[in-house]
């Protein structure tokens, strides 16, 4: 079992940078795979980037370039610093572990949701 914890979250104008972090609580973190996942206001939830227990990274198309996602197994984080960010970003962001599909967004195990809200 894992339980995930986001935070970092807020409203930033458009241009601006925030960093979620994600702490999870799962004695095989380090063997999950990690991502994030997103869902805006009458949208269906989205992929949004991934990372491997080798630490290999793939991202949405929409956001790639701009939004970095990292993993500390020591401390069983992961991040995803988010630059450039646009009104279109706005969304509840997700913190998932394991079993990851993109299509349909699904994973083993979700976190709450953390709100980022970007004003233009």
């Amino acid at each position: 079992q894992a339980q995930l914890v986001e935070s970092g979250g807020g409203l930033v104008q458009a241009g601006g940078s925030l960093r979620l972090s994600c702490a999870a609580s799962a004695p095989t973190f380090s063997g999950y795979e990690m991502g994030w996942f997103r869902q805006a206001p009458g949208k269906e939830r989205q992929f949004v980037a991934r990372i491997n227990y080798g630490s290999v990274t793939r991202y949405a198309d929409s956001v790639k370039g701009r939004f970095t996602i990292s993993r500390d197994n020591a401390r069983k984080t992961v991040h995803l610093q988010m630059n450039s960010l646009k009104p279109d970003d706005t969304a509840v962001y997700y913190c998932a572990a394991d079993q990851f599909s993109e299509r349909p967004p699904s994973a083993r195990f979700w976190g709450q949701g953390t709100q980022v809200t970007i004003s233009s």
